[in-house]
């Protein structure tokens, strides 16, 4: 099957900039998302159209088509207690996930105080020329039930309340 609007692709991805690898997902689970659903960045998922599970192939983003053009001075202070992460303390550099009306981010802590974390709200990578290197593991037609979620389900279902 080829991915087309409301598949389901499980793929592996390596991430680089200018030849060095920042980030990669072959010692994990592969990534998944429903095609079409803007659960993917935009040139990435333009990329994977058309493709099969098995397919390996190479693709360059400018930041119009990934994560975005840096902002300067696009900092905020947010309140410790709404950063997610690895960690009870948190240092300058380090990255958090904060949930806000506009869905999930990647912030990046530049400041720590004692209730409050300054954060630069740009994706870490926003700005980057990214390259991925992606392997398609699995491609398939999403169920109802995903479909009206808006995500893939694993085995066993969703895992959330309804």
């Amino acid at each position: 099957m080829q991915i087309s609007k409301d598949a389901v692709v499980e793929f592996h991805y390596t991430l680089s900039e200018a030849g060095e690898q920042i980030e990669s997902s072959k010692d994990g689970e592969p990534l998944s998302y429903i095609h079409g659903t803007e659960g993917m960045l935009p040139g990435l998922e333009k990329a994977l159209e058309g493709k099969a599970a098995g397919d390996n192939f190479s693709v360059t983003l400018e930041p119009s088509e990934s994560y975005g053009e840096r902002v300067d001075n696009l900092i905020q202070r947010i309140p410790l207690k709404h950063l997610q992460g690895n960690t009870k303390v948190w240092k300058p550099g380090m990255t958090a996930i904060v949930h806000s009306n506009q869905g999930r981010h990647q912030v990046t802590i530049v400041k720590v105080g004692r209730f409050n974390a300054d954060c630069d709200l740009n994706h870490p990578f926003a700005g980057k020329t990214l390259t991925f290197d992606v392997e398609v593991i699995n491609v398939r037609q999403a169920t109802a039930d995903e479909l009206s979620h808006g995500h893939v389900h694993g085995e066993g279902g969703c895992g959330h309340s309804h």
